[in-house]
């Protein structure tokens, strides 16, 4: 492990999955102990997107971005934690470091919402963007999507729901060590049981909040789709220490397979979340070429 995150482990509060309220107060801790970027370089305004029901989001605008791109931002936190206000942090650093308009989805949480509220919510965002595109100031062929972890996940499942159902057209999907698969049946899942912050029992948790007895489809847990053709060019960075590394990995490869232009960083040494360690060098390194590489993907 990266000895400059090793050192923190010990700071990282337990992710209780099974107990949801306790997940969430463990992540508030941490994201509050994060601090934010300078934003003084951008607006940020709270906004409810029209939907059944109505989806809270933060729109962070940087000056000069009008007539740019747009990521539409899920958040982390194994489908069950977090909110607008922990997200804060990395989705204004996404905006900071990318220059594009950044829409932070404050999404429904399981286990009181299960699949597929995040999803319908996340989707929902998406089609008010590219609907509302003059009146946020971007370009509506400038689209992407983008989270981490959970995050991640759904915005691959957005893609694939977007592809399927001929919706928004989706220019770039950005997935930071993405929740992708709830069979749990690579490597990495079966072996990395004490992993830092996320391990096997802890992921397995959160996939039984999210599915709530549901059986999974690719639309739930994008791993299991068979075909990827006609999906964004994407962006995909795994952690070494990371349980979902080896099904994020076997994702880009498949989309390779299918055709569809791939980017993927595995970043050695470090461990799921640990970019929230930001005095480490790595972790600068990560959040800054997720800003970059959203930056390049979006321009012109």
């Amino acid at each position: 492990m990266d000895p400059e995150l090793e050192a923190f482990i010990p700071l990282f509060p337990q992710a209780d999955m099974a107990d949801p309220l306790a997940a969430r107060a463990g992540l508030a801790a941490l994201a509050a102990g994060v601090p934010a970027p300078d934003t003084s370089g951008m607006e940020i305004t709270d906004m409810t997107v029209p939907a059944d029901p109505e989806v809270p989001v933060r729109v962070y605008r940087p000056h000069g971005a009008r007539g740019g791109g747009a990521v539409v931002w899920l958040r982390g936190g194994g489908y069950v934690m977090g909110d607008l206000d922990t997200e804060h942090p990395w989705a204004a650093r996404i905006a900071a470091n990318s220059g594009v308009v950044v829409i932070s989805v404050g999404y429904r949480r399981a286990p009181e919402h299960p699949y597929p509220a995040a999803l319908d919510d996340a989707y929902a965002v998406l089609c008010w963007a590219a609907g509302h595109a003059a009146e946020l100031g971007v370009d509506p062929a400038r689209l992407a999507v983008g989270g981490h972890s959970a995050g991640g996940g759904l915005a691959a499942a957005v893609a694939l729901r977007a592809r399927d159902e001929r919706g928004p057209a989706i220019r770039f999907q950005l997935l930071n060590q993405p929740q992708l698969d709830d069979r749990q049946e690579t490597w990495s899942q079966r072996n990395f049981t004490d992993t830092p912050w996320i391990d096997r029992d802890k992921a397995a948790a959160s996939w039984r909040q999210y599915l709530g007895g549901r059986p999974a489809t690719q639309y739930a847990a994008p791993g299991r789709a068979t075909d990827l053709a006609g999906l964004p060019p994407a962006y995909i960075a795994t952690a070494e220490l990371c349980p979902n590394r080896d099904e994020d990995i076997d994702y880009a490869l498949r989309l390779l397979r299918a055709g569809v232009s791939v980017e993927l960083h595995q970043w050695p040494g470090t461990f799921h979340g640990s970019q929230a360690i930001l005095s480490a060098e790595v972790s600068q390194r990560q959040n800054a070429e997720l800003g970059a590489v959203l930056r390049r993907a979006l321009e012109g």
